[in-house]
Formats: structure tokens, C-alpha cells, sequence
């Protein structure tokens, strides 16, 4: 892996949009700015049709913008990130109806769709494909399967640890950020094995204003088992260079520890690591001053972190990508170069 130790411009908000697009939330929100998942899922699509191009394992949390899982902006609804959470994986298997009955349905629901069509073509942008998708999903096992951690080698469960499924992790009393669980690490894998080209994953709640130092003691080595299992999967799978894992947060903390033991916002410098994807690693990027409060060497842009996994997917990202109306939509607007120290 390689680790980034001056990322120079995090918005400083609560929120995943640059972890997610490599824009600050405002100007995500203003530019209707599609997320890197949903460009992806535009520009590459799903190598099988019963498999979205676009996933996210991010559970609902009390602040939801902690647990974002991707938003398709302009590109429309039909690149949205697919979500398999508690009523949504029940909703991806047949009950009571035949595949036979399944298909007369679709029948019927395009001869409805096709006389909405006449009526008014605008309210069904972006219905074909979700519906095609919903159909392939319905007939055919794989996702599902996919999504069924008890089929994995018990162990590779082992491997990966459990962490907590409670919203926010062991912590009861907080109720606003993503689970610990390390489970969800390892669907990561087992989704990308099956041709998701993008999963995303909010993980854990970091937000220590105070206890800092308690916190991270219990819930870094939970981090740091799961990912060092997911990289090593990766490898022993032969899939390394093909996957690229990016481990990001919005902003840094404080240099200074408060009263409460803890440490504050900081958005002047931020860190992120990256592993596999065919990239140069085995090297650390950047460096702070000697407290960590500011880059001192190689500031990074999080526009460049995305040209840089852009870059390793095919994709130009100094181009644009239309969608299906012929709009063309910018990828990145700063013009950033990948990370020449990673390709």
C-alpha cells in the first residue's frame, strides 16, 4: 500500500461527497456533480447484467451524510449506487411468482411504460435501465449468492474478524456513524470477484472530540485487521492489481489535544492510503510539519487522488462523460494529473 500524508484541501463538513467525488460538498451539491462510482458505472457498465456496476454498503446512520454511498447527479437515477440493505436484499428474490409470471409481468409493464411514453416521454428518463437491471437481478442467483457471507470459507470469516454491526460500533451511545463491521470488508470482495466495478463503505464512527486516545486503541486494530485481510485476499486471488482500495475521511484532526482528551475538525491536512490497482506502493507521499498541522512537502489535492483511480480504470480524467441526454458532465473541474509518484 502507499499512504498520503498531506492532502491539503478537505472541506471540513461532515460529510463523504469528497471521499466519494473528489469535490467539497458545496460545489458537489451546486454542480449536481455525479460521484466516482456512478462515472464509472456510465462509462464501463456491469460486465454481467444481473450485477450492478455500482454498490454501496453504507448503512443509514443518525448523520447521513457520514454514511453516503454515492449519488449520481446528472448522470441520473439509473447510475445510482445499488444499496443490498435489509429489505433490499429480500426485494432481489422471487416470492410467491413464477419466473414464468415474472416475465408475463415485464411484459405487461412495458406495454404500460410504452403508453406513459406517448404521454409524456420526460417522466421516464432513467426507467429503461433501471428496470432491465431490476429483471436481470431477479433472474439470476448471482448477487444474492454473492451477498451471502455464510457460503464463504469459514476461514476467510475468521480472517476478516466480525467487528460490530451496532450503528457507530461498541460505542451504545452513539448512533451517528456507520457500523464497525468487517464483514461488510469482505463483501467488498466478494462483490468486486463477481464484476461490480465500484463498491463503497462507510466505516466506523472517528469523531473523538473527546477520549481520543481510548477510542482508537480499541477500534484501529479492528480497522487495521479487516483491511490487511482484504489486501491479502486480494492478492492471494490474483485480483491485486486489478483492485484498487482507497481508505480516506473527510478531514484530519488536531494537532492539539482539547481538555476532554480528544482533538477537533481540522481540514488543513489529511490523510488517505491506496493499495493494489497496478500502482507504485510501498512508498509514503507527502509529509506534515513535525505536530501534523500542515503539509510541508507534496501537498495533495483529493481531485488528484480521483485522476489517479480514473487513470487506472481507462478513463481520462481531464474528459468529460455524456449522459444519456448527450449533456457532457466534467469528471474532475481542477484538471488535476494522477499522482505521478503512483503511476
Amino acid at each position: 500500500f502507499a499512504i498520503i500524508r498531506s492532502i491539503a484541501d478537505s472541506d471540513g463538513a461532515h460529510a463523504a461527497t469528497q471521499c466519494l467525488s473528489g469535490y467539497r460538498r458545496n460545489d458537489q451539491q451546486r454542480l449536481e456533480q455525479p460521484c466516482f462510482g456512478s462515472f464509472v458505472s456510465r462509462a464501463l457498465g456491469s460486465p454481467d447484467p444481473a450485477v450492478p456496476a455500482f454498490m454501496g454498503l453504507s448503512k443509514d446512520c443518525g448523520h447521513k451524510p457520514w454514511a453516503d454511498i454515492g449519488f449520481p447527479g446528472k448522470l441520473g437515477r439509473a447510475y445510482a449506487p445499488v444499496r443490498p440493505d435489509g429489505d433490499d436484499i429480500q426485494a432481489m428474490s422471487l416470492k410467491d411468482i413464477t419466473l414464468d409470471q415474472l416475465k408475463n409481468r415485464q411484459k405487461l409493464l412495458s406495454a404500460f411504460d410504452g403508453f406513459r411514453r406517448d404521454v409524456d416521454n420526460t417522466i421516464l428518463q432513467g426507467t429503461d435501465a433501471i428496470y432491465e437491471q431490476a429483471f436481470d437481478v431477479l433472474t439470476s442467483s448471482k448477487l444474492l449468492d454473492a451477498l451471502d457471507i455464510t457460503k464463504e470459507d469459514p476461514k476467510i470469516l475468521q480472517r476478516y474478524g466480525i467487528g460490530n454491526t451496532a450503528t457507530g460500533g461498541s460505542d451504545k451511545n452513539v448512533n451517528d456513524g456507520p457500523p464497525i463491521w468487517n464483514e461488510q470488508i469482505l463483501l467488498c470482495r466478494r462483490l468486486i470477484e463477481i464484476g461490480v466495478r465500484c463498491v463503497t463503505l462507510g466505516y466506523g464512527r472517528w469523531d473523538y472530540h473527546s477520549g481520543n486516545f481510548s477510542q482508537m486503541r480499541e477500534r484501529l486494530p479492528i480497522l487495521d485487521y479487516g483491511l490487511s485481510a482484504l489486501i491479502t485476499d486480494l492478492k492471494e486471488r490474483d485480483l491485486i492489481d486489478d483492485v484498487t482500495v482507497l481508505v480516506c475521511s473527510e478531514f484530519g484532526r488536531t494537532p492539539k489535544v482539547n481538555g476532554k482528551a480528544g482533538r477537533d475538525h481540522w481540514p488543513r491536512a489529511n490523510c488517505a492510503m491506496l493499495a493494489g490497482g497496478g500502482l507504485r506502493t510501498g512508498q509514503v507521499i507527502g509529509s506534515t510539519t513535525a505536530d501534523g498541522g500542515y503539509p510541508d512537502d507534496r501537498p495533495v489535492k483529493f481531485q488528484e487522488i480521483f485522476a489517479t483511480l480514473y487513470h487506472q480504470m481507462g478513463i481520462d480524467p481531464r474528459g468529460f462523460i455524456r449522459n444519456d441526454t448527450d449533456f457532457p458532465i466534467k469528471l474532475l473541474n481542477e484538471n488535476p494529473s494522477p499522482l505521478h509518484e503512483l503511476v
